[in-house]
C-alpha cells in the first residue's frame, strides 16, 4: 500500500467513466488515491472545476480529457503528475506541462496488447484467404468444389510478414507470431540490423518490404514524414494477392490509391483506421469481399479498457510511494512516437 493517497482529479468524457472503471478498478483507485470518483472534468474552464483543479496533485485522464495547457496549469498550482489511462498524450500534454516539470505516464503499453493480438489474428487469417473463401462458400452454397485445387496457393507456411514500424505493437506482433513458420521483415529508420536480428527479423527498406511481403502490417506513428508513406507507387510494388493491414493511422496510406487497388481485387485489405476516421457511406470498401473494414476497434475495447485502468492505477500507486513511473512519457520521445 502507498504511504499516502495523492489528491487526484478525473479528466475525461463523463460518459466514459463507467467504461474505464468497473467496480473492481474503481475500488482499487480509491485505495491509492484521494478523489471524488463521481466528479469528472471534461472542461477545465467550468466554474465547478476550479476548486478541484486547485487541490489536484494528480490528473487521471482518459479519452475526452481537455488539453492541459498553460491556463489549466495556472489553475492547478499543486499539479505534479498526469497519468493517462490510454495511449498517445500528444493532444493532451502541452509544452507548458514539460516546462513546469509535470511527470507524465501513459497506458500505451497496455493499449498495444489488443492491437497486436488483433493483428496476429488477421495475419494468420489473411494468409489463409479466409475473407475470399467465406464469400465464395456463401455464394456457391451446397455445391461441391475442389477447394484444395482452387486455393492451392494459400497458407501460412513460410510466408513473409512485413512489419512497418518497430514500435511496441510491431515488436509484440513479431513476438506473438514467432512460433509460426513465418519469415519477418521490418522497416524502421531507428532500428539497426543487429536489433532486428534480436527480434527474429531482417531490417529492410520500405520498398523491398512492400515488394516481397505476403502481408504488410503498419505500426508506425502518425508524423509528418510518415504521411502517405504507403503511396500509390509502394502499393503497386506489393505482390498480387498480398494483404495490407492498417491498425495504426489512416494518414499512413494514400486512401484513394488503396481504394483503387482493393476495388481491382489485386490486393486484400484489413483496414481498421481510415482518413477520414469514418468513411463516407458510399465508400466501396464497405462491400468488398477482399476487405475487412472495422471502425478503429483493434485497440482496447470493452473489458480491455480495464487493463488500461489497472495500468494507470498502478502508476498512481508508484507515484504515491515515491517511485518513478513504470511507463513514463518523455518530452524527447514525442517526435518519433504516436
Amino acid at each position: 500500500m502507498p504511504v499516502r493517497r495523492p489528491r487526484t482529479l478525473l479528466a475525461m468524457a463523463p460518459e466514459l467513466r463507467s467504461r474505464l472503471l468497473d467496480d473492481v478498478t474503481a475500488r482499487r483507485l480509491r485505495e491509492v488515491a484521494e478523489l471524488n470518483p463521481e466528479f469528472i472534468v471534461d472542461d477545465f474552464g467550468r466554474p465547478d472545476a476550479a476548486q478541484a483543479l486547485a487541490e489536484a496533485e494528480v490528473l487521471l485522464t482518459f479519452w475526452g480529457a481537455p488539453t492541459v495547457d498553460a491556463r489549466a496549469l495556472a489553475a492547478a498550482p499543486r499539479l505534479k503528475a498526469i497519468v493517462h489511462a490510454a495511449g498517445s498524450v500528444k493532444r493532451l500534454v502541452t509544452a507548458a506541462c514539460w516546462d513546469r516539470g509535470v511527470v507524465v505516464s501513459s497506458a500505451a503499453l497496455a493499449n498495444s496488447l489488443p492491437v497486436a493480438e488483433y493483428t496476429v489474428a488477421m495475419v494468420l487469417l489473411s494468409n489463409k484467404h479466409v475473407m475470399q473463401l467465406r464469400e465464395e462458400y456463401r455464394r456457391v452454397r451446397g455445391s461441391h468444389h475442389d477447394w484444395h485445387l482452387r486455393y492451392g496457393h494459400i497458407g501460412n507456411y513460410r510466408r513473409t510478414v512485413g512489419i512497418v514500424g518497430a514500435s511496441r505493437i510491431g515488436r509484440r506482433v513479431i513476438e506473438l507470431l514467432r512460433p509460426y513458420d513465418l519469415e519477418f521483415l521490418v522497416h524502421d529508420p531507428y532500428l539497426k540490423e543487429h536489433q532486428a536480428q534480436r527480434l527474429g527479423a531482417r531490417a529492410v527498406g520500405l520498398d523491398e518490404l512492400c515488394r516481397v511481403s505476403d502481408v504488410v502490417s503498419l505500426h508506425a506513428p502518425e508524423l509528418p514524414e510518415t504521411r502517405a508513406m504507403i503511396d500509390r507507387r509502394r502499393l503497386a510494388l506489393m505482390r498480387d494477392g498480398a494483404t495490407l493491414i492498417n491498425t495504426a493511422r489512416g494518414s499512413l496510406v494514400d486512401g484513394a490509391a488503396l481504394a483503387d487497388e482493393l476495388v481491382s481485387g489485386r490486393l486484400c485489405g484489413v483496414i481498421d483506421v481510415t482518413e477520414p476516421e469514418v468513411l463516407p457511406a458510399d465508400s466501396p470498401l464497405y462491400d468488398l469481399p477482399n476487405v475487412v473494414l472495422t471502425p478503429h476497434i483493434a485497440g482496447s475495447l470493452g473489458n480491455e479498457l480495464h487493463r488500461m485502468a489497472d495500468s494507470a492505477i498502478d502508476e498512481i500507486a508508484r507515484y504515491a510511494a515515491g517511485l518513478p513511473f513504470a511507463h513514463p512519457v518523455h518530452r524527447t520521445d514525442l517526435d518519433r512516437t504516436a
